[in-house]
């Protein structure tokens, strides 16, 4: 009787903990990233930031989260060399579930914003270097998704500026403020709406049941962005002009404008960050499950079931919502000083890159991709906007992650090999 057959219950219920774990991680940190930008702008509060992150990085999770986990479970370490050895996988992914939610763990409690993709990552690479050997890992795929570490801040960053370059024309530099916000805030929100719709419509619903053409994708995207550019609409006809004997250029009333439209960006962010990293928990999971199902046949391609789209959502809103707000913090406040106008900047050119790499089946880093675009903003104000400490510790804790995913693997990984074999 072959150890899966043997122990397979016992795999399953470890696997769903864990991954559950890992999922309280993920929201602990890396939603807190996703958030941070809209509390530290004061656009939302705390409360309203978990509710929005509750039902929308529940959606991405569900309806857009299936092609980055098929990465995560099938494409760092190749499946053909452990057919001979099923449980080995087994005993992987159970061990980078459980040393990447350790690290998050540690990392939430210190409040720093690090990398739940570099943390899985690095644990998959660590276990399948040291415990099944250098060539089952698949280099050019690690070395793929390590290049996307690099690029997505840097594009993000780039879009960011570009963003809130733009609104320093149209908006800030024009004779009254107030007027063009109104003009323009409407476009910036159906933007909001298009891309998000437009890379998750293109991409992602397959397993939902939903395949449609590119033709109808684009006008579906169309119809959401402008639904949701009248939904703005009517929202910004509430706000009216306040003077303050404090403010000379009318700022405030447009920062409450895009106070507005932070809403919308906020649940783009929360949708986007779903789609990508609920694939970190899952993942794993999904292998494990579909290893011990058909008893040791490994099969990359296998479904993932919905119920476990489900528990990684779960558990995503779960660590949210106990242990968010440190991460919270040093986002919204730490690395430079947001208003909702920047806030927006920020966040749309992060929501629009971590769509991007989804829909392409790339694990980015949400964490890299947001720090890189509220550094764009930062940027696009001037070096000394920056807090150059916080952006160090930030750096370091990254430095850190993958080396500490790995270790912690390895050590799992023999110690279940030990247990079990």
């Amino acid at each position: 009787m072959s150890i899966i057959a043997q122990h397979g219950e016992i795999f399953i219920i470890l696997a769903c903990l864990f991954g559950f774990f890992m999922a309280w991680g993920v929201g602990a940190n890396d939603v807190a990233n996703a958030m941070g930008t809209s509390v530290g702008s004061k656009a939302i509060t705390i409360k309203q930031a978990i509710i929005i992150a509750v039902i929308f990085e529940f959606l991405g999770a569900w309806l857009a989260g299936g092609e980055v986990t098929a990465t995560i479970r099938g494409g760092i370490v190749d499946p053909a060399l452990l057919e001979a050895n099923p449980e080995l996988l087994v005993y992987g992914m159970l061990s980078a579930l459980l040393a990447a939610a350790i690290w998050l763990l540690v990392a939430s409690a210190k409040g720093w914003p690090v990398s739940t993709t570099h943390s899985i990552v690095g644990a998959i690479v660590g276990f399948g270097a040291v415990g099944l050997g250098m060539e089952a890992v698949a280099w050019n795929r690690v070395g793929t998704i390590a290049s996307s570490w690099v690029v997505s801040p840097l594009l993000a960053g780039t879009i960011a500026f570009v963003l809130f370059k733009s609104v320093q024309h149209l908006i800030f530099e024009s004779h009254d403020p107030f007027a063009a916000a109104k003009r323009y805030v409407p476009v910036y929100t159906f933007l909001v709406g298009f891309i998000v719709a437009m890379v998750t419509l293109t991409k992602g619903l397959t397993h939902v049941g939903l395949d449609l053409s590119f033709g109808q994708s684009f006008l579906f995207s169309l119809l959401i962005g402008a639904v949701i550019m009248g939904t703005g609409i009517s929202l910004q006809r509430r706000i009216k002009y306040e003077r303050r004997a404090d403010d000379h250029f009318g700022f405030s009333n447009v920062e409450r404008v895009f106070g507005v439209l932070m809403i919308f960006t906020a649940c783009a962010m929360a949708f986007a960050h779903g789609s990508n990293d609920v694939a970190n928990a899952v993942g794993p999971l999904a292998a494990v499950i579909s290893v011990v199902r058909s008893d040791g046949v490994i099969d990359s391609a296998a479904l993932v079931p919905w119920w476990v789209l489900v528990l990684g959502g779960g558990g995503i809103v779960f660590g949210l919502v106990t242990y968010g707000h440190k991460v919270i913090a040093t986002v919204g406040t730490g690395i430079t000083e947001l208003t909702p106008s920047r806030g927006f900047a920020a966040t749309l050119a992060a929501a629009t890159t971590v769509v991007l790499a989804s829909g392409t089946g790339l694990p980015i880093s949400t964490t890299h991709t947001l720090v890189g675009a509220v550094l764009g903003v930062g940027l696009a104000r001037g070096m000394a906007a920056l807090n150059l400490s916080v952006i160090g510790t930030i750096v370091m804790s990254w430095l850190i992650t993958l080396p500490a995913g790995a270790g912690l693997s390895i050590l799992f990984f023999f110690t279940f090999k030990g247990i079990f074999g």
